[in-house]
């Protein structure tokens, strides 16, 4: 772990976020690492289940914060850049420029899932403090069939790297960019390393509200992070739905 930073290492575990949430209850002031073997209900983004197969690396930070939550909420897309810069140190071939960012926080590897971040507030101690959780899933032996969005795993591109390795090199890289976040200072140089890793504008998408379907074309990020939707009746702002790569 980098310095300042704990580690606890769990055999088995309902949730490493949910883990982290009740040891934040109990007055853990973190930073702390939490990390499990196994998920018995591992959760992604809107509640969805994360499939938790051993060999993959399911781990979560509980981190205390000087800033307020709505600043905090800046760390969804610093949590993405994460996962992708900590995936581009693992894999050992010319494969950078396969990966791609998917609003707000997924990790594509030439089109398909290789890791997902969910952060959390778990707490907000006053009005000018806040609490969080980044829970980050990454693929490293094995991935989930027949999903939305296909899975791949970095075992199925021949590479082998264990969970304990994936979580050095996730905790170095997560160390990295919250000292450049710097609790929101930063976050305009966040936002363009954000779109510098998440492809050309025009792309083709679908996103899935809960009582709507928008189609239209990748457009960017506003500047507070929000997804620009270009539609044929006009630009749409998303701040919370599931995002696909439609077909061209």
């Amino acid at each position: 772990m980098p310095t300042g930073y704990r580690l606890v290492r769990l055999d088995s575990v309902d949730s490493t976020s949910s883990e982290a949430r009740r040891r934040a209850d109990m007055g853990e002031p973190g930073p702390l690492w939490v990390w499990s073997a196994r998920q018995s209900k591992g959760r992604g983004r809107i509640g969805r289940e994360w499939t938790s197969q051993f060999g993959n690396l399911f781990a979560s930070l509980l981190i205390r914060l000087n800033c307020p939550i709505q600043t905090a909420s800046e760390l969804g897309l610093v949590a993405g850049i994460i996962a992708y810069e900590t995936i581009a140190k693992l894999i050992a071939y010319e494969g950078r420029s396969e990966l791609l960012l998917k609003w707000p926080n997924d990790v594509l590897l030439a089109e398909e899932k290789i890791a997902g971040t969910l952060l959390e507030n778990v707490g907000t101690p006053n009005n000018n403090g806040s609490v969080v959780v980044i829970g980050t899933g990454i693929n490293l032996a094995s991935h989930p069939e027949k999903l939305p969005q296909p899975a791949i795993s970095l075992d199925a591109y021949g590479l082998t790297v264990s969970p304990g390795d994936a979580l050095e090199a996730l905790a170095e890289t997560t160390h990295e960019w919250l000292q450049q976040w710097g609790e929101g200072a930063t976050f305009p140089t966040i936002r363009r390393a954000w779109l510098d890793r998440a492809g050309p504008v025009g792309r083709p998408l679908i996103v899935r509200l809960n009582d709507e379907e928008l189609r239209g074309a990748y457009a960017g990020l506003d500047p507070e992070g929000a997804l620009r939707l270009k539609t044929a009746e006009g630009e749409r702002l998303i701040t919370a739905g599931d995002v696909f790569f439609a077909s061209q």
